[in-house]
This record gives C-alpha cells, structure tokens and sequence, in this order.
C-alpha cells in the first residue's frame, strides 16, 4: 500500500512539475536539462564532481541536493523526479545512504530507457557493527573506491554516448591519476603519525580509517543527526583522555554545538574534518572541489595525531 502510493505520488508531481512549468510558476532548479548533451543527475555531491570531471563538455551535470543541504535526510521534490526520468543517467551512491532511490526506481516505467548506475558497486565496502547484512555507505572517503565509483560511472557515460568513448576513457584516466596520487598522499603523511586515533562527531571515516591504518570513535553514528546517550558522551571523554588527544572533529553541514560542548568539558579543541557529502556555498564559490577538501582533511589529520 505504502509503494503503490509513493508511486501515485511521484506521478502525480511530475505531471504538475511539467503543467506548472508550461504556465512559467514553477520554482525552476538552476539546473536544467540540456539538448545534445548527455544529461546526468547525480544524488549527492562526490558522484556530481565524478561524473564532471568525466564527461567533460559532453555532458551536463544535475547535483540534486544543493549546496549547504546535508544529504543523509534530504528527499527529491517534484522537479527534482522530472529531471531524474527525463534525463539519460541516474548515479546515486548505494549501500543504503540513499534512502528514497528504491521507491524512484520503482515507479519507473517499464519502457524508461535511463540508465541507472550505482556507484558504490564492486567498491570495497564495510559491513556495520550494528548489522552484519548492512554496510557503511561513506565509501567515496576511500580515495581508491573513488576510483572503482568513477570507473561506473566512466562505463555508464560510454553506453549513453558511445562516440566520446575516447574522451570519457581519457578523462577518466586523468581523475583516476589524481585519485591515486591522493591516496599515495595520505599514506606517506598518516604513515608517519605518532597516534593512530581519532575523535569525531560523525562515524562517516571508516574507510579513511581503513586505508590509512587509523581508528575512530564518535559522538553520532552512520546517521549525522543522531542523538547520543550520556553513556556514548562519557565512552567519548575517556577515549579522549585514554589517547591523549587534543581535537574532536566535526563536519560543517551540522550543528557543532555538541561537539563544542563536549570539546570543552574534556579540555580539548576542535577541527574539520570533511565527509564530503557536500560543499557549502562559501567552498563552492571559493572553487573547492573532493581533491582540495581531502587534502584539507589530510592536513588537519597530521596536525590532530602528531
């Protein structure tokens, strides 16, 4: 009962979007689609930055959630779902970060010709603690799977437009190189880091921690707005005290306030430490992008375990 009235819904708001727009009342997205390219909607910000730097000029990029938005809650609005069917590729995340995609997907026809793409397939994903049959779908903060996320969506942009094939494989390439470069970076800077632990306020780094060999406790869980118990603030004070160390980290899409207070109460300072689930608007003017922020991270990372 519940699909079949989600799928009403969607059909509903996608035929109100296109009358709504024909009579020019519509609250029009910045982005549109674009003729004679290949048009591509993207669920959240790595996957945008990906597919850019892929398809270069052939292909127009919709990110759907907007600058500043956290992406954890966020659910698409009726223009959003137009330019989703209408478009020729659709890339969300997977492993469960996205959780209205499965009733999207759903309620596409069955002659849809969109090409659906999920990024995190045949990445090397972490399993929950909380369940074994779940994974941790903060895979784009490991800059190798980043490199198997671009290679799916490089295969995807290749079915849709086979005649740049040479310059989605040459562009891909190029984004993979920096990828590795990247993760050569963190490896000889963390691998030279006297403490190997962490404090943050979102439990989004298990992948970071993985490759480089670090481990982390936080204040929140998976989900970024989660509400700790006393005995999760307690746990974090003696992890601090325990390793010595001198910053909790927190993530600039959410309120600090917790992390602030707790920082104070245990004595220690604070920092960023980006998931990169999306940029600000003040990063996006300032031409930020998943390079410069990682290396960011990285730089904060080497100040906080040395």
């Amino acid at each position: 009962m519940i699909r079949s009235k989600w799928i009403m819904f969607i059909t509903v708001m996608v035929i109100l979007s296109v009358i709504l727009a024909g009579c020019g009342t519509a609250a029009s997205s910045k982005a549109k689609l674009v003729e004679g390219k290949v048009n591509v909607v993207t669920s959240f910000y790595p996957l945008y930055e990906f597919t850019k730097a892929i398809g270069g000029e052939y292909v127009n990029a919709i990110n759907l959630v907007p600058a500043g938005v956290e992406p954890h809650d966020w659910s698409p609005k009726s223009r959003d779902i137009k330019n989703m069917t209408q478009a020729q590729v659709f890339v969300y995340q997977g492993a469960g970060f996205e959780g209205w995609v499965k009733d999207f997907l759903g309620s596409l026809s069955p002659d849809s010709t969109l090409k659906v793409v999920e990024a995190s397939n045949g990445a090397n994903l972490i399993k929950t603690s909380e369940n074994k049959e779940e994974f941790d779908p903060h895979a784009w903060l490991s800059p190798l799977n980043a490199v198997k996320m671009a290679n799916n969506i490089k295969t995807a942009l290749i079915s849709a437009d086979p005649a740049h094939k040479a310059a989605f494989e040459q562009n891909y390439a190029n984004y993979a190189a920096k990828l590795t470069d990247l993760d050569a970076r963190y490896k000889k800077e963390l691998g030279q880091t006297s403490k190997k632990e962490i404090a943050v306020s979102h439990q989004a780094f298990a992948y970071l921690c993985r490759d480089y060999g670090l481990t982390q406790l936080s204040i929140m869980g998976l989900s970024p707005d989660a509400e700790p118990t006393a005995q999760d603030l307690k746990k974090m004070n003696e992890y601090i005290k325990a390793h010595n160390l001198k910053y909790i980290f927190f993530e600039e899409l959410v309120s600090d306030k917790l992390a602030k207070t707790l920082a104070k109460d245990a004595k220690v300072d604070t920092m960023v430490l980006n998931p990169l689930e999306g940029l600000t608007e003040a990063q996006v003017n300032a031409g930020e992008d998943y390079i410069s922020i990682m290396d960011k991270n990285l730089k904060n990372l080497v100040t906080a375990l040395q």
